[in-house]
């Protein structure tokens, strides 16, 4: 055996005899555990309220569980000692701040690898026809696509302040009928239109969105605007600063006049003012939760609307009411400044009176952006001049559809209840994304 090792077991003995001489010390209480450190299961001191096996047998109601006598007893006997690690990290000393923006740790992205993210080229060419004269009523003017809308304000036939004034009268008019707004925009829209017109007469055009009036679906966030995400604990909620898709628009000079409705929560179509109408047919909901989106934008009362799907939230009032939606393949629209339903199924969208709008729209709000880790950069290849020749079939049960219904002389509201009395031609548009 080497020198070292023998002073090393010497010494190691000498060690031991010693801290068995001084006898057990102080011992260590859980609540003086080193900070980051989490009791083990069961042994933390007890933390929480009082509860009782009542307090279990009414929970049991909620989530359609039954428990016995003696569970109730054990549950209720062992809650605040067993409960002391979740509770630590909601109201103890090393209590964790997740806040609402705070992403997930992980990334997902929907090009797998050794595939190319389609499509090969990045390409625009929308409608080239003229628009036209401009209407003479101002319910052709606010049923008019963003195609024909954009070509008169850059001709400027049609001022932003005139259009914006016309939508927003609507919006009072037939809201009481809907309930599809939760704030009118109304000081904010004027001033941002008015100085869509200054831009514009002195030649600084920033494109087909600019001047055009829109409304966001009630759970994107607006800088001094409430966002209330249609539930009444959130009715008071102004943030401080815009959603990325908000500030994409805004910066492509569109007019925001009104935060739409949406199922409390995203879910539906009932929020704390009411259940958002059909106004196509006043006696059934507009579906959701893009209630007031889907609404709004089928009854003229905006240009386009912003909505959010998770698991049919664009598609299903986009169907109900009879307009165009799409929901963007997950990762092409980032959802920086939105509420969270689910970060790996959350899409925004735009919904449209027609095909060729929502890719206007998509246009300016797709890309990536640093608050949506999973938010990537993206082609789109759009011809309105292209023919059908070509493209793959796609079916309803496919991820990307678009549904265009319109109606003849634009009066969803004062007709028989009854779709046989609508007189409505529906016409189908399909987008197929390629990749």
């Amino acid at each position: 055996m080497s020198k070292s090792r023998r002073q090393f077991l010497a010494r190691t003995s000498l060690g031991l005899l010693g801290a068995a001489a001084a006898g057990p010390g102080k011992a260590q209480k859980p609540a003086e555990l080193p900070p980051g450190a989490p009791p083990a299961f069961g042994a933390a001191p007890a933390v929480g309220p009082e509860v009782s096996p009542s307090t279990f047998a009414e929970a049991e109601k909620l989530m359609q569980v039954e428990l016995t006598g003696t569970e109730r007893a054990v549950a209720a006997g062992s809650w605040r000692t067993t409960m002391a690690p979740l509770y630590e990290r909601r109201t103890g000393p090393r209590k964790v701040g997740l806040e609402p923006s705070l992403a997930p740790y992980s990334q997902w992205d929907p090009v797998l690898p050794g595939q190319s993210r389609g499509p090969a080229r990045d390409r625009f060419i929308r409608t080239k026809n003229d628009p036209g004269q401009l209407p003479a009523t101002d319910a052709d003017i606010a049923f008019a696509p963003i195609a024909q809308l954009s070509r008169w304000i850059e001709q400027r036939k049609l001022t932003s302040e005139r259009l914006t004034n016309l939508y927003l009268e609507r919006l009072a008019r037939f809201d009481p009928k809907l309930r599809c707004v939760i704030t009118l925009t109304r000081e904010f829209a004027l001033t941002q239109a008015r100085q869509a017109d200054k831009e514009i007469r002195s030649g600084k055009y920033r494109g087909p969105l600019h001047g055009i009036p829109w409304g966001a679906k009630d759970l994107v966030d607006t800088a001094g605007i409430p966002t209330t995400y249609g539930a009444e604990p959130f009715r008071d909620r102004v943030p401080t600063q815009d959603a990325a898709v908000v500030k994409r628009l805004h910066d492509a000079g569109a007019v925001l006049v009104a935060k739409l409705s949406m199922g409390a929560l995203a879910l539906n179509d009932i929020w704390f003012g009411g259940q958002t109408m059909n106004p196509w047919l006043l006696e059934e909901g507009s579906s959701g939760s893009s209630a007031g989106p889907g609404a709004a934008t089928a009854a003229g009362l905006v240009g386009f609307a912003i909505g959010s799907e998770t698991g049919g939230s664009i598609i299903g009032p986009s169907m109900r009411c009879g307009i165009t939606g799409l929901r963007p393949t997950y990762g092409r629209v980032p959802r920086t400044g939105a509420m969270t339903l689910c970060w790996s199924l959350d899409k925004l969208g735009p919904m449209t009176r027609s095909v060729e709008d929502a890719l206007l729209v998509l246009q300016v709000i797709s890309g990536p952006d640093a608050g949506d880790v999973s938010s990537v950069s993206s082609r789109l290849d759009f011809d309105t001049g292209a023919t059908v020749e070509g493209l793959r079939e796609v079916k309803q049960s496919e991820t990307a559809i678009m549904v265009h219904w319109k109606d003849s002389n634009h009066d969803p509201f004062f007709r028989p209840g009854s779709f046989a009395h609508f007189g409505r031609q529906r016409r189908r548009a399909v987008l197929s994304q390629h990749s």
